[in-house]
């Protein structure tokens, strides 16, 4: 039997729900390509079914920020997915803000212990600082999912290095995240 991933590529290409800018950057299109590429690696596995919130660059979901966040989390639930990976990139007005950390709703739960396995993939991967896991249970995807939920903050889209990494490398943010998904499931 399958592993469900369900691979929600934060935010639309467009307003409503656009993401942060930085660095000449467009969220949207870092979180859609990392995605992909995530997306390909697990297919590629034999004990993943994947799917994407956005299969092409183009697809938006909602009519409103509150409606986008609905419908990704109503796909992943009525798929009946077995995890759910939210990806970001995280933004801050100090530029040398840098390295990468996901939340989950609650610790100690397993979408914390998947969490901290992503974050150890992203960070061997990368060379990223990982700054842990972080609790944040008023995120809606990580509330209103039927199962174990974790968002990515890949990196700082607002640091030139990280952000030149993310345009650049996107294939080494999806390997660490499919290297902690793997080591989360032991496949």
């Amino acid at each position: 039997m399958a592993i469900k991933i369900y691979i929600d590529q934060g935010h639309n290409p467009e307003n409503p729900n656009a993401g942060a800018e930085g660095n000449g950057l467009r969220e949207q299109d870092i979180t859609y390509r990392v995605g992909k590429e995530l997306g390909a690696l697990l297919r590629a596995n034999g004990n993943f079914e994947v799917r994407e919130s956005r299969p092409t660059p183009t697809s938006a979901l909602g009519t409103s920020n509150t409606t986008s966040l609905q419908l990704r989390v109503q796909d992943a639930n009525a798929w009946g997915a077995d995890a759910f990976v939210s990806i970001h990139t995280n933004a801050s007005s100090i530029p040398s803000a840098g390295g990468t950390e996901a939340f989950s709703y609650a610790n100690g739960t397993p979408a914390f212990r998947l969490g901290e396995d992503i974050l150890e993939g992203i960070s061997r991967e990368t060379g990223l600082s990982n700054r842990g896991m972080k609790v944040r249970p008023g995120l809606y995807v990580l509330r209103r999912t039927a199962m174990p939920a974790v968002l990515v903050e890949l990196g700082f889209i607002t640091n030139p290095e990280e952000a030149a990494l993310m345009n650049n490398s996107p294939e080494l943010f999806a390997r660490g995240i499919y290297e902690g998904i793997t080591e989360y499931y032991g496949v």
